[in-house]
């Protein structure tokens, strides 16, 4: 009796490998999983489907968790307003925490003898994959043909094209994936420190140059309109965001970090709802809440972000931020103005009826009626206390 194996299947070249290879060369029955995390339309759903079955899979099944992953960790992305290293919105390494653990459920569930996924030993994916597995479905065994034989694109290419699959060099010199929130994208610029990539190699391309401003409306830190038209799921309101938004090249960079295993990787990344989502989100909250609210928010959020890249989400300690974050939203609502234009946008302003810059308090370098200029010389004389002590025996 065959083996079942379950294969982490998007298409691309490695997982394609895998997918001939095993079908070709081991005794395993095959059922390739696609983890949908929004990243897909239907057409190519079902395009990935029948390569899948043209590969020799037994059995292909698409999982689609995409409210899912964005009510456990985009939600609290979007609070926390986190961008790795000040610049990526951690657009593939969290959704792979969510593949990773709906395919080893998946595994557990048909009671698979391996599992089965295409990362190679240099980045991060491989941990993400493992370490779920690891936790979730700890008997079953785990095979990276890719990683353990050290195989180069032209090998898989060339091994694909000699069992009858016409996989394109071309068509595979980018590495592109993509989900809701944002689109990586991986090529020979990116192994060094020197180039970037061409514009060409970017899925969305400059469509539209003529200015657009839009708002986007947040309740409890949570996103209910696009230009005040109410949506009920704010997966929708991403969607649509990024339709309007990507007409512009907006959201594009290249990343630079740390990876799990303690190398500097580079990415280049494409993610025009996000950053835009990101960036009103944190003006609003820039209003909205108190100093050392924010101050507080940013550390936390840091090591949340942190902590997903890294593959820790099913770490207790991440419920505990996550419990913070929520209780911060109280009073993060509001409408936020936003400008579009080529390649850029701006933060133009808010309506929040949160404002702490409400008028009748104070405007800044203007005038106060809140306090006298005689209580600011008593507490500037507190507040230097302990400065006049400190210089006064040094």
């Amino acid at each position: 009796m065959s083996k079942i194996a379950v294969l982490a299947f998007s298409g691309g070249l490695d997982t394609s490998y895998c997918a001939k290879y095993y079908s070709q060369e081991m005794d395993y029955t095959i059922h390739s999983v696609i983890v949908n995390t929004g990243g897909f339309s239907h057409e190519e759903l079902h395009d990935i489907e029948k390569k899948a079955h043209a590969l020799g899979v037994a059995k292909h099944v698409c999982i689609d968790i995409t409210h899912e992953y964005y009510k456990k960790c985009i939600k609290y992305m979007i609070f926390g307003n986190i961008l790795k290293n000040g610049t990526y919105p951690l657009s593939v390494s969290s959704e792979r925490v969510f593949q990773a653990m709906a395919l080893a459920k998946y595994a557990r569930d048909v009671k698979a003898d391996s599992i089965i996924h295409g990362s190679t030993g240099a980045g991060n994916d491989q941990v993400r994959f493992d370490l779920a597995f690891n936790v979730i479905c700890p008997d079953i065994e785990i095979e990276t043909p890719v990683r353990d034989g050290k195989l180069s694109r032209e090998f898989e290419i060339n091994y694909l094209q000699e069992h009858g699959i016409d996989f394109d060099f071309k068509k595979a010199e980018y590495s592109i994936n993509q989900g809701l929130w944002g689109t990586s994208i991986g090529g020979k610029e990116t192994l060094d420190s020197k180039e970037t990539i061409p514009q060409s190699a970017y899925p969305s391309q400059l469509e539209k140059e003529e200015p657009e401003t839009i708002s986007l409306q947040f309740d409890k830190g949570e996103l209910v309109a696009l230009n005040d038209v109410l949506y009920e799921n704010p997966v929708d309101i991403i969607i649509k965001l990024q339709e309007i938004a990507s007409k512009y090249a907006i959201g594009r960079g290249m990343h630079v970090g740390d990876t799990i295993i303690g190398i500097k990787g580079r990415v280049a990344f494409e993610a025009a709802a996000p950053m835009v989502i990101i960036k009103a989100h944190h003006q609003l909250e820039k209003h909205n809440l108190t100093k050392w609210q924010l101050y507080w928010k940013e550390q936390l959020a840091n090591w949340y972000g942190m902590l997903l890249h890294e593959a820790q989400y099913q770490e207790p300690v991440m419920r505990n931020i996550e419990k913070f974050m929520d209780d911060s939203q109280k009073h993060v609502s509001g409408k936020v103005i936003v400008q579009l234009m080529p390649y850029n946008f701006d933060v133009i302003g808010i309506d929040s009826k949160y404002d702490l810059m409400q008028a009748e308090f104070a405007q800044y370098g203007e005038l106060n009626t809140a306090f006298s200029g005689e209580d600011v010389r008593g507490f500037t004389k507190i507040l230097s206390n302990q400065i006049k002590l400190f210089n006064s025996v040094d």
